[in-house]
């Protein structure tokens, strides 16, 4: 039995004309609080009322930032703006005692070093080297 996988997830589909269903609301919305505003208020102060009314539906319909939709961008702008700013690390200052104890522990852990001499080193370097070379 075959099934049929569904390819592009992420490209919606367009319902009325050219436009999205979510697209079609923000232009409808914007054209709508648009008229509300002209009915309302006169035009002479009206104007500065639609234009970014009208200028916020347009970006919100047909702008896409970093192939993601207008609208979550600026979500992310209204909670940076909201949210709270201040990021304060400050170091904490060890105390005296802490300072003692790690070098303690320190100077505990260096005598514990076994200490290879440069022969030594040589000769292990060698050996693996001669294994590397009998693998390829």
């Amino acid at each position: 039995m075959q099934f049929q996988v569904p390819q592009f997830i992420e490209v919606e589909d367009k319902i009325i004309g050219q436009f999205s269903w979510k697209q079609f609301i923000y232009m409808l919305g914007g054209v709508g609080i648009s008229y509300i505003i002209y009915k309302i208020v006169p035009l002479f102060l009206g104007i500065f009322l639609i234009i970014p009314v009208l200028s916020i539906a347009g970006a919100l319909t047909f702008v896409k930032v970093n192939g993601r939709p207008f609208i979550s961008v600026l979500e992310s702008w209204i909670n940076y703006v909201l949210g709270s700013k201040l990021y304060v690390w400050k170091k904490p200052v060890p105390k005296k005692k802490d300072i003692e104890k790690n070098i303690e522990i320190t100077n505990d852990t260096l005598l514990n070093l076994p200490k290879i001499s440069r022969s030594k080193l040589k000769d292990i370097s060698w050996s693996l080297d001669v294994l590397d070379a009998s693998k390829k």
